[in-house]
């Protein structure tokens, strides 16, 4: 198997595309919870706290990319 640092020489731009796309995701979600743990124990329950960290996260997003009226715009006309 091929060495991370090898794969990383060979396609330099890779690690700049990963830290654009991915990283801050990760960053923000730690951030919101504060950095250090999650606050339920058990498997369902922090799975639970996750799924609502990640649905805040994409709802954040959606408003800051469509804005506020497009979205309620979007959620009506879905019936919702």
């Amino acid at each position: 198997m091929e060495a991370v640092q090898q794969r990383l020489e060979r396609k330099q731009d890779a690690m700049k595309l990963r830290k654009r796309r991915v990283e801050h995701v990760f960053g923000t979600l730690k951030h919101w919870m504060g950095w250090t743990h999650f606050l339920t124990r058990g498997m369902d329950n922090v799975s639970t706290e996750m799924s609502l960290h990640v649905l805040s996260y994409n709802l954040r997003r959606v408003m800051n990319v469509l804005g506020v009226t497009s979205l309620i715009q979007a959620i009506r006309s879905m019936g919702a």
